[in-house]
C-alpha cells in the first residue's frame, strides 16, 4: 500500500533530512513510526502528502506522488493532524464531516448516510451538530478522526494522535484507532499508544531507519532506544 524507493530529501543542499530510505507497508497494516525530534518522521508525512518532492520514488497503493497524480493519492488518504484546531475549519462537526465528501462528488443523501455510519461506529452521535469551538479537547480529537473516516480513505496517517489528551480521551482514541480496518502510519512520542495500536515500528534516526520489526521486540530494547534518544514505553519499565 505504501512503499518508499531509495527515497532521500534535504531542505537544503547536501544537508539531507532523508538518506536513501526504503520501506513498504502492506495493505491493513499499522504501523508506528517513532523517532526523537528531527529524525525526519514530520518530513515523510509530507512527502507521502505530496507537500514536499524528494529523491526517489514514493508509492500509494501502486500510483506514484508526484505533482500529476496528487489530486488521486490524496483521495487515499486521510490525515489527522497533530493539532485539531488546524484540521476542523468549519462551524460545526457535521459541516467538517459532509465537506470532503461532497467535494469528492458524492450526493448530499449518500455524504449523509457516511456521516451517520461513522458518528455511530465511534459512538459520537451526539457530537454531530455541536460547534468546533465548544467540543473540549478530547471531543475535537475523535471528531477529526470521525472526519477523516467520512472520506473513506484507504489510508490514514497520524501525528501525535494522543497528545495533550486526559487518560479518559486518550483510551478512547487508542480503541478507535484499533478498531480501524485501513492502513494506517502512526507518529507518536507516545510509545505505550505505538505499542498498543501498532504491530510493526519503524525507528528513524538522522533520516534512516536503524531497525523495521516487530512492535513488542523494538519497544522492549531498552539500549536501542536509549542509542537514540529515546526511553523504554512507561508499561516495560513498569515491569
Amino acid at each position: 500500500m505504501i512503499e518508499f524507493e531509495h527515497v532521500s530529501f534535504a531542505y537544503e543542499k547536501d544537508k539531507y533530512v532523508l538518506e536513501d530510505m526504503s520501506f513498504r507497508i502492506g495493505t491493513g497494516e499499522s504501523v508506528g513510526l517513532i523517532g526523537a525530534n528531527g529524525a525526519g518522521k514530520s518530513t515523510i508525512m509530507k512527502l507521502l502528502l505530496g507537500l514536499l518532492q524528494g529523491e526517489g520514488r514514493i508509492l500509494i497503493d501502486g500510483v506514484e506522488v508526484k505533482r500529476e497524480t496528487l489530486h488521486e493519492i490524496r483521495r487515499k488518504l486521510g490525515f489527522v493532524l497533530q493539532n485539531s484546531d488546524n484540521q476542523m475549519f468549519m462551524p460545526t462537526v457535521y459541516e467538517d464531516m459532509i465537506f470532503a465528501p461532497l467535494n469528492y462528488m458524492m450526493s448530499r443523501e449518500e455524504a449523509d448516510k457516511r456521516v451517520d455510519e461513522v458518528l455511530a461506529r465511534l459512538h459520537l452521535e451526539d457530537l454531530k451538530h455541536r460547534y468546533n469551538h465548544k467540543i473540549s479537547g478530547g471531543e475535537k480529537r475523535m471528531a477529526a478522526i470521525a472526519t477523516i473516516l467520512a472520506m473513506d480513505p484507504e489510508v490514514i496517517l497520524m501525528d501525535e494522535p494522543t497528545s495533550a489528551l486526559d487518560p479518559y480521551n486518550r483510551r478512547i482514541v487508542i480503541n478507535t484507532i484499533r478498531e480501524l480496518g485501513q492502513t494506517k502510519l502512526i507518529t507518536s512520542h507516545d510509545l505505550d499508544m505505538i505499542l498498543e495500536t501498532c504491530d510493526r515500528v519503524i525507528l528513524i534516526s538522522n533520516g534512516k531507519i536503524v531497525a523495521d520489526g516487530p512492535a513488542e521486540e523494538i519497544l522492549s530494547d531498552r539500549e536501542l532506544l536509549e542509542a537514540n534518544r529515546m526511553e523504554l514505553p512507561l508499561s516495560k519499565n513498569c515491569k
